[in-house]
C-alpha cells in the first residue's frame, strides 16, 4: 500500500510547496513589484538587492513550476533551500524560532522541504522519472 500511495503523496507534496514559492515570487513582481522588493532587501542589508531581487523572484516563479511538474529536481530543491537560508540570515533569523513573531520557523520548514523533495526523486508523476523512463533509465526513488 506505501508502494501505491509513495507517487501521489509525492506528487502533492511538490504541488503544496511548490505553490507556494510560485505565490510568493509572483508577490515580488505583482504585489511589491521588483522596486519594492528591491528596497526591502537593501533594507535587511542583503547584498547587491537590486540583483537579488529579480534572481529571487525568479527562483521561486520557475522554481515553483519546476516543483510542481517535477523538473531538475535536486538543483530546484537544492536552490530553493539556499534561498531560505538567506531569508533565516537576512530576514527572520533575528526575530526567533516562532513564525507568528517573523521567526524563521516556516522559512525552514520550506527549506527542509524542498530539499526533502528535491532529493526523493519526485516520484513516477515527476517529469524527471518520466523522461528517464523514456531514455531507458531507472528513475531516482527512494
Amino acid at each position: 500500500m506505501v508502494d501505491q500511495a509513495r507517487p501521489i503523496v509525492l506528487l502533492l507534496a511538490r504541488i503544496a510547496i511548490g505553490v507556494v514559492f510560485l505565490v510568493h515570487g509572483y508577490q515580488k513582481f505583482a504585489t511589491m513589484g521588483i522596486a519594492g522588493t528591491t528596497k526591502f532587501f537593501e533594507s535587511v542589508g542583503i547584498p547587491l538587492a537590486g540583483v537579488a531581487a529579480p534572481a529571487v523572484a525568479v527562483l521561486e516563479v520557475v522554481g515553483g513550476l519546476a516543483l510542481i511538474v517535477g523538473a531538475a529536481l535536486p538543483l530546484v530543491g537544492m536552490l530553493l533551500a539556499l534561498n531560505m537560508i538567506g531569508a533565516i540570515v537576512f530576514v527572520h533569523g533575528g526575530s526567533g524560532f516562532g513564525a507568528a513573531e517573523g521567526g524563521y520557523e516556516f522559512v525552514l520548514a520550506l527549506a527542509a522541504a524542498s530539499l526533502a523533495v528535491g532529493f526523493t526523486g519526485g516520484g513516477a508523476y515527476a517529469l524527471d522519472s518520466v523522461l528517464a523512463r523514456r531514455r531507458g533509465v531507472a528513475p531516482a526513488t527512494i
